[in-house]
């Protein structure tokens, strides 16, 4: 859940309390809400796109009547001032009447023409006092909406026209200078409260944005995070299960391509093919329990490290492949976890591929090393006498011993001898 309500990465609903925004925050929502829609899968936001005008909320028809009704009953009160001062002509009461009352009416389109009604105003405002108040709500509203330099220009002619203002109508309540001062500190007090009123929306919507951008980021954390958990769980599965079928594809096909061969082979190789079947499965039990349980890739059973080499030789050996072990370096057990597991996975898939794809040939595993010079892993295979049966296979295991082998600081290489046989090569970092 965001701060305002939604669930993140969903798009804001359009309701609720927007009844009480500002008609230009909510359009600015709406802009924020479709760009969002927009940048969503499979789809391209449009550039350069403004927020669209939409029907007044309530708020602002609060706000509209509210400053409607205020400029009506101020032009009235001045009017009637106007009414009892006999040197004033009543042509010029009825004129000054009229411009108030258009003035005053025309404050609907504030929020929609803010700009050209604040300069009109001006004008105005030399030759209609009743729209004194209408005057100070457009500049209000032009530095609400409108960037400070329009407000600059506007104000400062409003400023500038003072002087003849209070020269052609005198108040007679005021002399000359504190007319003009009283004046100028009310469209100042405007212009600064609009102003005001502008930064703290700004405000809000840059809160609102940068909310957004960090549920953005965290949400592509998230899935970032997903995609290289199930890279791993993917690799683990590959690693644990690929060594397992590889024996039981090779020796189903050797029963298949030898019907004839000695009861005591068949029984060898069936019993190979029940005991892969088995472990198999109890690995794959182990993975799938470890998923479940949430738990990191490190549990569930012990994983395997250089010590374990022995073993996984032994199983070979027993599997059938002739395999040639150069033995184990000094002070294996210095190893750090990391690496003796990178380096077991190396020759597990090596021996895996080399059982797949050049079947009855003898694969030399050498590893050497010492600590603060590396640990080296070679794992060759010359190549095989006649027709090898078809194994499928992806490539995967080779692509993903790649980048274990660069997670722990290394690398790896692969591919043909000068003899047609295949090596695998990998240098990985002991400190």
């Amino acid at each position: 859940m965001t701060y305002d309500g939604t669930t993140t990465g969903e798009t804001p609903p359009r309701t609720g309390r927007r009844w009480w925004l500002p008609s230009a925050v909510a359009d600015q929502l709406d802009l924020d809400a479709d760009r969002d829609t927009a940048s969503g899968p499979g789809r391209v936001p449009g550039p350069g796109r403004r927020p669209r005008r939409s029907r007044r909320t309530a708020r602002d028809w609060i706000v509209d009547v509210f400053c409607f009704l205020t400029a009506v009953v101020l032009a009235l009160v001045v009017v009637s001032d106007m009414n009892d001062a006999p040197h004033i002509p009543s042509a010029l009461v009825v004129a000054d009447l009229a411009l108030g009352a258009l003035a005053c009416c025309a404050l609907w389109l504030r929020r929609t023409y803010p700009l050209a009604l604040a300069a009109a105003m001006v004008p105005v405002g030399l030759v209609s006092t009743t729209s004194a108040v209408a005057g100070l709500l457009t500049l209000f509203t032009l530095a609400v909406h409108r960037p400070f330099r329009y407000v600059a220009w506007v104000g400062g002619a409003s400023l500038a026209v003072l002087p003849l203002l209070y020269w052609l109508r005198p108040d007679p309540g005021l002399t000359y200078a504190a007319g003009i001062v009283f004046t100028a500190l009310l469209n100042l007090s405007a212009i600064g409260w609009g102003m005001f009123v502008r930064a703290k929306r700004q405000l809000m919507l840059s809160l609102r944005d940068r909310a957004r951008r960090a549920e953005t980021e965290a949400r592509l954390r998230a899935e970032q995070a997903q995609r290289l958990a199930r890279e791993a769980i993917a690799r683990e599965m590959h690693d644990v299960l690929a060594h397992r079928l590889t024996l039981l594809s090779v020796h189903a096909g050797a029963l298949e391509f030898r019907p004839d061969a000695p009861p005591e082979e068949t029984a060898r190789a069936a019993g190979v093919i029940r005991e892969s079947a088995h472990e198999a499965l109890q690995d794959l039990r182990e993975i799938i329990g470890v998923l479940r349980a949430g738990d990191s890739d490190d549990a569930g059973r012990p994983q395997p490290t250089l010590a374990a080499l022995d073993e996984l030789v032994a199983e070979c050996r027993a599997a059938g492949m002739k395999v040639v072990a150069a033995g184990m370096p000094a002070a294996a057990d210095t190893v750090p976890a990391s690496v003796g597991r990178t380096a077991y996975r190396i020759v597990q898939e090596a021996l895996t591929n080399a059982r797949k794809h050049a079947p009855g040939t003898e694969v030399t595993v050498t590893v050497t090393g010492a600590p603060g010079e590396g640990l080296d892993v070679r794992v060759s295979n010359p190549p095989p006498d006649g027709e090898v049966p078809h194994v499928p296979g992806s490539g995967q295991g080779l692509i993903g011993l790649t980048e274990r082998a660069a997670l722990t600081g290394g690398t790896l290489h692969h591919g043909l001898t000068p003899d047609g046989g295949f090596e695998v090569r990998s240098r990985l970092p002991w400190g």
